[in-house]
């Protein structure tokens, strides 16, 4: 090895072992995904959340750093789920003439997909055998990663599974709500974007916001009111599994 190279080798673990360089690449990728993703014009597929997941991925697999190094970065962006999930009131708050006048509806379907969406999920796991730990870190996939996170602990569940599953459900969430809906003939950006809200969390409602602001408003309001439901039924529903 040259001397140029062992100089940059010994940059790179000093560099490596520190948060703020991890914090910083999680920003930029993100960044760079978001740039992409404008590119092709927020096409479903060109999913930001999604590009920056698979540069982050090819980074760490080039450098051949641990997930509990890159962590220690990344955690403080973890950190700001919480305080991002609280925000949520500020959609309901903005919106809540429209969502008065459509409480009832809103209700029966928050309480139909929360319900749809554990228990499908879970009756075909359980269907395939797949043992009860990890059916308790399925059963809140369809919640944002903070709240998803904490019903698994309390369940029973492995909270780092759980979070993969809800990254991957929110992606392909985003991916299929415009197109799913452009098919199914709904037009009525509250439906729309409460459906992505509910269904995808927090992924799904940025994917609203980008598509109309009522929709990802009501999507807000899913997710918030998803995340509440949700924990009051999946511990009421894994008893029968």
């Amino acid at each position: 090895m040259t001397p140029d190279l062992a100089r940059v080798e010994t940059l790179w673990v000093y560099l490596a072992t520190d948060p703020l360089l991890w914090l910083t690449v999680t920003l930029i990728a993100y960044v760079v995904a978001d740039r992409i993703s404008a590119r092709f014009g927020r096409h479903p597929l060109a999913n930001p959340v999604l590009i920056a997941v698979a540069l982050l991925a090819a980074i760490l697999t080039a450098t051949r750093t641990p997930f509990e190094t890159y962590f220690q970065g990344a955690q403080f962006v973890h950190f700001l789920l919480g305080p991002a999930t609280v925000a949520l009131a500020l959609p309901l708050h903005r919106h809540w003439p429209l969502v008065r006048k459509a409480v009832l509806p809103i209700l029966a379907a928050l309480f139909a997909g929360a319900f749809t969406a554990v228990v499908s999920a879970v009756g075909i796991a359980a269907a395939f055998g797949v043992p009860h730990p990890i059916l308790a870190s399925l059963a809140p996939k369809s919640v944002t990663a903070a709240i998803a996170m904490g019903i698994a602990r309390e369940i029973g569940g492995e909270p780092s599974l759980t979070a993969t599953l809800v990254i991957a459900t929110g992606i392909l969430g985003a991916i299929m709500v415009t197109p799913l809906m452009v098919v199914l003939g709904f037009t009525d950006w509250r439906a729309r974007g409460f459906a992505a809200g509910l269904a995808a969390h927090g992924i799904g409602t940025a994917r609203a916001f980008q598509v109309n602001p009522v929709a990802g408003a009501f999507a807000g309001i899913a997710m918030g009111l998803n995340g509440l439901v949700t924990a009051a039924l999946v511990p009421l529903i894994l008893r029968y599994f």
